[in-house]
């Protein structure tokens, strides 16, 4: 048996801890929660998480180097300007590879995935119909994620996920339409997975994603978060 000693545990621990917390920051970026011009409070995010500033300091230096966030001196951080291009090259992304793996998994998704979907599908709808946010998010990332398990193309789900990072999951409900968007667009998924028709099922997932894009734009727009006069817009 291997021991792993007890400072790499410890290591392990607080670079996961460092990863939610800047999961958590992407998704108040990204569903407009807080925009360029404001500073993102270390104590403040360390409180809502109940961590210590630690974690949050290095999630927000991660996301520097990502270009997600600024370093202003003296001042702090705050996040770096978002247009809706970025918005768009991000889903684009997204649904990019959305696609190909919803291909790749019509053509060997076994029957006992297609029932766990259906199942989840049905999770799906309850939640709607209850508005039960948590549910919603819960059964959204567990239908997306059998089917991108199902395309057994575990390189092409890892550069997916470098993608999905920066969609709002955490707000995603809270988005006007999102939650039906999903129920219907979903049924378009379904069906041609259980068609094994890889190219409507390549074009379902883009137009679903997409359509989660679109839904996004005009819900930072409904905050004003683009200003006409604002060179980052």
């Amino acid at each position: 048996m291997t021991v792993v000693p007890s400072g790499d545990r410890a290591l392990g621990r607080r670079r996961q801890l460092s990863d939610e917390v800047a999961a958590y920051v992407r998704d108040l970026i990204m569903s407009g929660q807080v925009r360029h011009g404001e500073f993102l409070r270390l104590e403040r995010i360390a409180d809502d998480l109940g961590v210590s500033v630690t974690p949050v300091r290095e999630a927000l230096l991660s996301l520097r180097g990502e270009g997600f966030v600024r370093l202003e001196p003296r001042r702090g951080f705050m996040p770096a300007p978002l247009t809706r291009e970025d918005v768009h090259d991000l889903f684009e992304a997204q649904a990019y590879f959305a696609g190909e793996l919803a291909a790749r998994a019509a053509a060997r998704i076994t029957e006992d995935e297609l029932a766990t979907l259906d199942r989840t599908q049905e999770d799906l709808e309850r939640a709607s119909r209850l508005r039960d946010s948590e549910a919603i998010e819960r059964a959204n990332h567990h239908f997306h994620r059998v089917i991108n398990l199902s395309a057994r193309s575990p390189k092409t789900a890892w550069l997916l996920q470098l993608v999905v990072r920066y969609a709002p999951r955490r707000f995603y409900a809270g988005i006007q339409g999102w939650s039906q968007a999903s129920v219907d667009d979903h049924h378009l998924v379904l069906a041609a997975l259980r068609a094994g028709d890889g190219e409507a099922a390549r074009q379902a997932m883009r137009t679903h994603i997409r359509h989660a894009g679109t839904l996004l734009v005009v819900h930072l727009e409904g905050q004003g978060f683009w200003r006409e006069d604002d060179p980052a817009r």
